[in-house]
């Protein structure tokens, strides 16, 4: 009976997590669809300090969808591991990018059609890996967990880290430096994730007629949750205002899963009823979906297609033919004598003018 009802809590929390990255996906193309209807009525724009948008029902549509996936997310929690969840955020950032190509007229290119293929496959060999028991079903064990040494270190050293970051390092490198508030937002997130998990046990127990208000450990786990949360929106806008958002999206998501799966792996010890090849499996799905997602990000601004590969390559086949190799060596040896002969030209002409600007002159030093 514990085993089936094992499997049944694991099968929910998948949906909820699936669920959860669509709702949050299609909350982004709403919201962008409600800002560009604004627009072309000529109201002041987001960007430029107007609050149109509030009269604008699609952006309060892409609100309620973000609100209904970050509850399905916060549920998920409840049934399924957080080995399982975290990683299956990415496939918000895949919903999202597929939408846009269709609703946006936002082009997917080659490289970001391959980027939602591999963080498919990622997903799918995570679902298959991951761990599908889940040990603590009661606010009393969760204070058992909390309590472990090993958690209480990692949470001191967590906790410490943020501290140095926020207010050492931040104020100095954190203008420059992308990684500075990433690594807050990151670590903050796994105790985050941990008050998400208690929180969701605590309002099971609820459901279930056990009384947990009168628990001082859920009344912890809020306020933690409330700390954890604003310093995670505060730091992550701060990096999104500093830094290219194709940059900083994919490198949250590292950073956060990483700290998430190692928090779970010390805190809730899903991976100790794991085997070797499950935890393989599970490695290789996150690096999987990291690899994708960088895909998808890294080169959205370039125009790649499998048209202009072909034409690219018929257009070389041209350029070089070959005759047992030997052609194409030869071609490719003067191509490369020429691009030096060029990039000297354009030395010598950039001293010239240099020492002629400085003459104040405009005139090239041979017709003198």
């Amino acid at each position: 009976m514990a085993q089936d009802r094992g499997k049944y809590d694991f099968y929910i929390g998948l949906a909820l997590a699936v669920s959860s990255s669509i709702f949050i996906g299609g909350s982004f193309i709403l919201k962008k669809k409600g800002l560009l209807r604004l627009a072309r009525k000529g109201s002041t724009r987001a960007g430029q300090g107007g609050h149109a948008y509030l009269k604008e029902w699609l952006w309060w549509a892409g609100l309620l969808s973000m609100g209904a996936g970050e509850a399905a997310n916060f549920a998920a929690y409840a049934f399924a591991p957080a080995t399982l969840v975290t990683p299956l955020g990415a496939l918000s950032v895949l919903v999202s990018a597929v939408l846009s190509s269709y609703f946006l007229t936002e082009r997917l290119n080659l490289h970001g059609k391959l980027g939602c293929l591999l963080s498919i496959l990622g997903s799918t060999t995570m679902v298959i890996h991951a761990p599908k028991e889940e040990e603590i079903s009661s606010l009393e064990e969760m204070a058992a967990k909390l309590v472990d040494p090993g958690f209480l270190v990692f949470a001191t050293l967590v906790i410490i880290v943020a501290l140095i970051f926020i207010f050492v390092v931040g104020p100095r490198h954190g203008q420059t430096n992308i990684l500075v508030y990433i690594t807050i937002c990151s670590v903050i997130g796994a105790l985050s994730v941990s008050c998400v998990k208690g929180l969701g046990i605590a309002i099971k127990e609820a459901i279930a007629g056990t009384s947990v208000v009168k628990n001082p450990l859920a009344w912890i786990l809020l306020l933690g949750l409330v700390g954890c949360v604003s310093t995670q929106i505060n730091y992550l806008n701060k990096a999104l205002d500093i830094f290219n958002t194709s940059l900083v999206t994919p490198i949250y998501y590292v950073f956060f899963t990483t700290s998430v799966l190692t928090c779970s792996a010390i805190l809730f010890k899903e991976w100790e009823h794991m085997g070797a090849d499950d935890v393989i499996g599970t490695l290789s799905g996150f690096l999987t979906i990291i690899v994708g997602i960088f895909l998808l990000h890294a080169f959205k601004d370039v125009s790649v297609s499998l048209a202009t590969l072909a034409v690219s390559m018929r257009k070389e086949e041209r350029a070089f033919p070959t005759a047992n190799g030997i052609a194409s060596h030869t071609a490719y040896e003067l191509l490369d004598e020429k691009s030096v002969g060029d990039m000297e030209e354009r030395d010598t002409a950039s001293h010239f003018d240099s020492v002629s600007r400085r003459n104040g002159t405009m005139t090239s030093l041979l017709d003198h």
